[in-house]
């Protein structure tokens, strides 16, 4: 078993939401990271996952909670000693054409962490280690001096990774990097990843609604919920065997190869979506889990180990 690399203990984050009420984005989330691997975090739009990953690599303050990194705290870390940590941590965005500044040719967007982390590179070596990354993430050498806008999205979302990799990153966070791009462009992507990890020992959190991407890159799954993990474990477990309700919905809800296919009852859900304003009582699924009881509405569900998974369900599947 790797070590841990970064893990979150007992993460809390709100927002402001109008007079007098907040956005409970995190409720008391713990999550483990470790060397080497990659963890898909799984979960409908608005469930947390973007909020989670900025928490976890110190982009936002958790309310409450902690973050570390090998051991040491993230969250109490002062930010002078901090400031070396910062490039071990980096992120790929979901929109590549919004992440990339348009008035900076490629040669720029991919140097300026090394001007920002390493000034004493001179301006040849720069280069060198610019032209190098361009050839890691598949972007020929003579387009150094194109702007963004002379790019499809694929060649842009390379250009983002190779602005990552500038840092000589341990972990990078994932925040949805192909759901803008076609399909075929997406299989690239994944697989530049995967070879990227290889090469150079990355750690990915890579996050995504998509739950067939997120099999196909991740080792291990995640499956958060209005701001709550619902279940965690092996990719092929996961996906082939749900214990919570929820992840078998997400398991159903991916379209079949055949559409006369028909899914189990568990597949649709009833009941109103819940607000993240103000949450359910007990578990945050049970107002759309057909397994749903009383306790579910008065307790909340510990994440608990289950073999080789974790679970926060009062009634697992069987």
């Amino acid at each position: 078993m790797s070590r841990i690399l970064l893990e979150g203990k007992n993460l809390t984050k709100t927002f402001p939401a109008g007079k007098n009420q907040r956005v409970h984005a995190l409720t008391d989330v713990s999550l483990k990271l470790f060397e080497g691997e990659t963890l898909g975090l799984v979960g409908e739009s608005g469930c947390g996952k973007s909020t989670l990953g900025r928490v976890m690599i110190r982009m936002l303050e958790p309310d409450s909670g902690e973050v570390f990194l090998l051991g040491s705290s993230l969250t109490k870390m002062p930010d002078k000693l901090f400031r070396p940590v910062r490039p071990k941590l980096q992120l790929v965005f979901q929109d590549p054409y919004a992440s990339l500044d348009p008035r900076m040719r490629v040669r720029e967007l991919i140097a300026e962490p090394l001007d920002t982390w390493h000034p004493e590179y001179s301006r040849e070596t720069v280069t060198d280690r610019v032209l190098e990354l361009m050839e890691a993430v598949g972007i020929p050498r003579e387009y150094l001096l194109r702007y963004p806008h002379e790019f499809s999205g694929g060649q842009r979302q390379r250009i983002g990774i190779a602005r990552a990799l500038a840092a000589d990153p341990r972990l990078i966070v994932c925040d949805e990097p192909v759901s803008a791009l076609d399909v075929s462009v997406q299989n690239q992507i994944l697989n530049l990843l995967k070879d990227l990890q290889k090469e150079r020992n990355l750690t990915y959190l890579f996050i995504s609604h998509d739950l067939n991407v997120v099999r196909h890159i991740s080792g291990r799954i995640c499956v958060m919920f209005l701001g709550m993990v619902c279940e965690t474990g092996p990719a092929d477990e996961v996906c082939s065997a749900p214990l919570h309700p929820y992840t078998r919905f997400l398991i159903n809800s991916v379209p079949a190869p055949d559409p006369r296919k028909k899914t189990d009852a568990g597949a649709l859900l009833s009941g109103e979506i819940p607000s993240p304003v103000r949450p359910p009582s007990g578990c945050r699924f049970r107002t759309r889990c057909p397994y749903a009881t009383a306790l579910c509405a008065e307790q909340v569900p510990p994440l608990q180990a289950v073999g080789s998974r974790e679970i926060a369900c009062h009634y697992p599947l069987k």
